[in-house]
Parts: structure tokens; C-alpha cells; sequence
């Protein structure tokens, strides 16, 4: 009876083993999902699992980065914050990409703040080990270097966005850009704070959202905004969305 319950419980532990593998995998990350299988093998004993939550800070402006964000299910938003502390988004990043571009680029920080916009996991990698992988795989920097250029498409593009459309067709590509690194079509939003990402007045998100919930497009409610009718919101975003995500598939998907 005891060899049996030793074997059940040997079982069970590989069961949960098993589960909680795959519900947390660094491959859940595109740019670690294009590393060879040597290269992945190598850093994976370094790349520490770690939750995110809403309102976290990654990273302050000026700051020396410590650690690179190759983000799984959270998404961050790049904010860059003026003198009298208000903030914009200029990009976001989700499970395509990685935060801490400066550890490759050779600046060593970044001006922008990076904050966690939706609750969720990524891997940790120290600084020095991604350095030492890039100078020992060939293969590593080019990738990163093409999710950059990606990364700059998505913020020339927010600029021109900001100055240029509408806060309904702004709003729209917040939305469709969010979805784009999320499993489903919830995203735990307020008001204020899409005001904050957008730099734009709280009314201004009320009165887009509003539309959009009436023309049937999403469901507003408490602090949760839910898509349900993303051909809807295809149709109403301006071109920004599109420049953004045929560059992001033309540099990293179609790479893969």
C-alpha cells in the first residue's frame, strides 16, 4: 500500500511538473522562440520566471539597466514622462518582443519609463548573460537588431498617430496593438489611465469609448473593456495600425 501511494505521489508531482511547465514557457516569447536549441539551452537555466503586475515599473529614465523583460503574457508600456510629470506612451511591448533594448544597443539606459499596462509573466535575464550570449551566438544580435527596427516603426508611427487622428482611430489602435500580445479579448483598463497612454483628456477617452461601445465594437464596464467585433475596429483604426504590424510581421514573423 505504501509503494503504491509513493508511486501516486511521484505521478501527481510530474502531472503538476508537467502543467506548470507548460503554462509558463520561455518560448511563449517570440524572440526567444527563434533562438536555436544550443542557444536556448544556454541561457534557460538563467531566465528567471517572474509576475508582473499592474502599475509595476520595469525601468525609470536614465536608469541603468539591470536585467532585460523577455515578456511572455504581460504587456509594458514605454512612457515618456515631461518635466511636470505627465507621461505618453510612445510603444508597447508584449510576448513579441523584449524591454531593455539599451543592454544590445550600447546605451545602457533609455529615457523612457516602463511600465506594466496589463498583469501577467515574463523571463529575467541579467544583463551581463545576454551580452555574453549575443558575443558568443552570431545569430542572437541580428534578431534583436530586427525587433528594434520593429520597436522604432511602432513609435514613429505612435507620433504621427498622437498628432494626426483622431482619439476613436487613436483609441482603436491602442486596442488592436493590445490584443495583438494578449490571448484573449479582455483588458483590464480605466479610463484614466488610457488617458495617460494616449496624453490626451480623460473626456476625450470617454467620449471614444462611448462611441465604440455604441457602435458595438467593445463592452466598457468597471475598469474592463472588452473587444467584440475586432473586424469593427479593423475597419474603423487609421493606417498606424497597419504600418506597425505589417513591419512587426515583415522583420520577426516571417524570419522565423
Amino acid at each position: 500500500m505504501e509503494c503504491i501511494c509513493v508511486f501516486l505521489t511521484d505521478k501527481l508531482t510530474e502531472y503538476c511538473e508537467f502543467v506548470m511547465g507548460n503554462a509558463h514557457n520561455p518560448r511563449q516569447n517570440h524572440l526567444l522562440d527563434t533562438l536555436a536549441v544550443q542557444a536556448f539551452e544556454r541561457l534557460l537555466p538563467h531566465l528567471e520566471l517572474v509576475t508582473l503586475s499592474l502599475g509595476d515599473v520595469l525601468y525609470e529614465p536614465g536608469r541603468e539597466l539591470c536585467h532585460a523583460y523577455f515578456l511572455t503574457t504581460a504587456i509594458v508600456s514605454l512612457l515618456y514622462v515631461t518635466e511636470d510629470g505627465s507621461s505618453t506612451e510612445i510603444a508597447v511591448v508584449g510576448n513579441e518582443g523584449v524591454v531593455g533594448i539599451a543592454l544590445f544597443m550600447g546605451g545602457g539606459s533609455m529615457p523612457s519609463r516602463s511600465v506594466v499596462q496589463s498583469a501577467g509573466h515574463a523571463y529575467r535575464l541579467p544583463s551581463a548573460l545576454l551580452q555574453q550570449e549575443i558575443g558568443r551566438n552570431e545569430s542572437l544580435l541580428p534578431i534583436l537588431l530586427r525587433y528594434t527596427q520593429a520597436l522604432i516603426t511602432q513609435m514613429a508611427q505612435t507620433a504621427v498617430c498622437n498628432r494626426h487622428h483622431s482619439v476613436d482611430q487613436q483609441l482603436c489602435r491602442w486596442l488592436l496593438l493590445s490584443l495583438d500580445r494578449l490571448s484573449g479579448n479582455d483588458l483590464s483598463m480605466t479610463q484614466e489611465l488610457i488617458a495617460n497612454m494616449l496624453g490626451v483628456r480623460r473626456e476625450g477617452v470617454t467620449e471614444a469609448a462611448g462611441n465604440l461601445q455604441r457602435a458595438g465594437l467593445i463592452r466598457y464596464q468597471r475598469g474592463r473593456i472588452t473587444v467584440l467585433n475586432r473586424p469593427g475596429l479593423e475597419a474603423r483604426v487609421c493606417e498606424c495600425y497597419r504600418v506597425v504590424k505589417e513591419e512587426y510581421d515583415r522583420l520577426l514573423i516571417s524570419s522565423r
